[in-house]
């Protein structure tokens, strides 16, 4: 690989990791949870910093 597309790749991946906390404190922030995956589970972060499996968005409505 050349010299140019590895510091090039840096930088990208530098660029993407500061998007991502950004978002991640925007959504806490706004008390939203912060979802992610790891063997194709899902796991989401409260934003008191509880982490959970359950859809915390997915609650029951009651229709009347």
């Amino acid at each position: 690989m050349k010299k140019e597309t590895y510091e090039s790749l840096i930088e990208i991946t530098r660029i993407g990791n500061r998007a991502i906390k950004k978002a991640q404190a925007e959504n806490r922030k706004k008390g939203l949870p912060n979802v992610y995956s790891k063997n194709k589970r899902l796991y989401y972060e409260l934003p008191d910093g509880t982490i959970t499996m359950t859809d915390p968005l997915s609650k029951p409505v009651s229709v009347k």
